[in-house]
């Protein structure tokens, strides 16, 4: 009787669990389609670079940030993650895709199949995307080239390979939610805010995490080490860059020389090379923002 009652709670815990870590779309067709405006490319191609998609999802080795075929290994404590083909290619990429399949992938972190996405693709960020903003984006990479080829499965360890498990995790970490502006802020601060807390994932990087990869929201942007394991993204709201001024932060995002002459190397070569294409307003506001920030009380507390 006991091993039946044992089986039988066993059996209701896997339910439970099952259900809970169901993907949750935010959007169905019918809902995407009530508020969807027609996507505009050109403005789409701002939201592209100010999210730095062709850093993952461009083809290695050749010099085109447009050609989206993939492939990249991205290397972390949880194995390799290879970024995917979003190019227009129907069997490899997302040609085939619809308009909602892409806005939930890119603000829920599922697939058209209904499977989560691994946090590697930084949804966590890019959920604070506005709509109208994801629509842009839509059409400019519906205007891009084919590129045929796939990447390689993920190469992970148990039990970071149980995908489902993931609906847990999301229960913990990610609120599938929007941005909403700070009243009383300028508009310019509200836009920066917007860039680097959602399209711009800067956290995804300059953010410390827990031992589940969660970013720890009280130490947001005090720097922590490189998701590859080499090096460091550094603090942008103490250590040196609080000595940083605005006009040194917009001249680091547009030509990548810092104040002191250095040029930003590794993984910041690539955000350069995408915040450098952004309209000069989006760079000030950037600036403006992380400006605003206080650093950690441990750092702020010292003589």
């Amino acid at each position: 009787m006991r091993i039946l009652l044992a089986l039988a709670c066993v059996a209701l815990l896997a339910w439970v669990g099952w259900r809970l870590s169901a993907p949750r779309p935010r959007f169905s067709e019918a809902e995407w389609q009530s508020q969807e405006k027609p996507g505009d490319a050109e403005a789409g191609r701002r939201i592209f670079f100010a999210g730095g998609c062709e850093s993952c999802h461009a083809t290695p080795g050749q010099p085109d940030p447009l050609r989206l075929g993939g492939g990249l290994e991205l290397k972390t404590p949880f194995g390799s993650f290879y970024a995917p083909n979003i190019s227009t290619d129907a069997n490899d990429g997302v040609g085939r895709w619809r308009d909602v399949d892409l806005a939930n992938a890119l603000l829920s972190g599922v697939s058209p199949n209904g499977a989560h996405y691994y946090p590697a693709f930084p949804y966590t960020s890019y959920q604070r995307m506005t709509p109208c903003d994801v629509a842009d984006l839509i059409a400019f990479l519906r205007t891009l080239p084919a590129v045929s080829g796939r990447a390689p499965e993920h190469r992970l360890a148990f039990p970071y390979s149980v995908r489902r498990a993931l609906g847990l995790w999301k229960l913990l970490y990610f609120d599938n939610a929007g941005l909403t502006p700070i009243p009383g802020r300028s508009e310019d601060w509200n836009l920066g805010r917007y860039l680097v807390e959602g399209p711009g994932h800067c956290g995804e990087c300059h953010t410390p995490r827990g031992m589940l990869g969660e970013m720890l929201a009280d130490k947001a942007l005090s720097g922590a080490p490189s998701p590859d394991g080499k090096g460091k993204a550094p603090s942008l709201i103490g250590g040196k860059f609080a000595d940083w001024t605005q006009a040194d932060i917009v001249e680091a995002l547009s030509s990548g020389f810092t104040p002191e002459g250095d040029a930003l190397g590794g993984a910041m070569a690539a955000v350069v090379r995408n915040t450098g294409r952004l309209p000069p307003a989006d760079r000030e506001a950037i600036a403006i923002y992380l400006k605003s920030l206080s650093p950690p009380k441990a750092e702020s507390a010292k003589p």
